[in-house]
């Protein structure tokens, strides 16, 4: 599956936004991928799991997300690969595995995320994976929207170039436009 294909799955789904958004990072935006629309069917979901799996032809023992956005995602590789899935929570600003999760020493390791912007979560997940004694083989992500390389192997099916800003920096924000925040933390308050 190319870009291009990628790409027009998210249209098609209404996936990608413009607007005014802040972001699970903090930072603000004026593109958003709402991938949910694309991951609440789950054939598509396989689809773009199927192209994520083949970017990891050794396959892996364990697929670890960070919850909440990219479970359905992270889900679907694991059963590409034939691996475990797990996820991780932020407890206390952290991320931890609970509910009786755990990696063992040893293990090889896929981070799936849905969508890659700081990075930030998925080097959190890194690390938890490390820490366990596992080998981390690589993030997998639907989209990539990062403005820099990320220090980790990332192998994300769409590229996205989008502006963000820090709060205070925004340009939607000095225009007093009213700001979306449509992410997963949101919902914590």
């Amino acid at each position: 599956m190319n870009e291009l294909e990628v790409r027009d799955i998210l249209q098609n789904h209404g996936a990608l936004l413009s607007g005014h958004f802040k972001l699970t990072s903090g930072l603000h935006s004026d593109t958003y991928v709402q991938k949910q629309r694309v991951l609440e069917y789950p054939r598509v979901t396989r689809t773009l799991a199927a192209a994520l799996a083949a970017r990891f032809p050794d396959g892996a023992d364990v697929v670890l997300s960070p919850a909440l956005g990219a479970l359905p995602l992270g889900f679907a590789l694991a059963s590409e690969l034939d691996a475990r899935f797990i996820f991780a929570e932020r407890v206390d600003g952290a991320m931890a595995l609970r509910r009786g999760q755990a990696i063992e020493r040893g293990e090889r390791v896929i981070v799936c995320e849905d969508v890659i912007t700081t990075g930030g979560s998925a080097a959190e997940c890194i690390d938890l994976a490390k820490a366990s004694g596992a080998t981390v083989l690589g993030v997998a992500s639907l989209v990539d929207r990062s403005p820099v390389a990320p220090g980790f192997r990332l192998e994300s099916l769409l590229r996205v170039e989008a502006d963000a800003w820090e709060p205070g920096q925004c340009p939607m924000c000095a225009r007093d436009e009213p700001i979306d925040e449509p992410g997963s933390r949101a919902l914590s308050r």
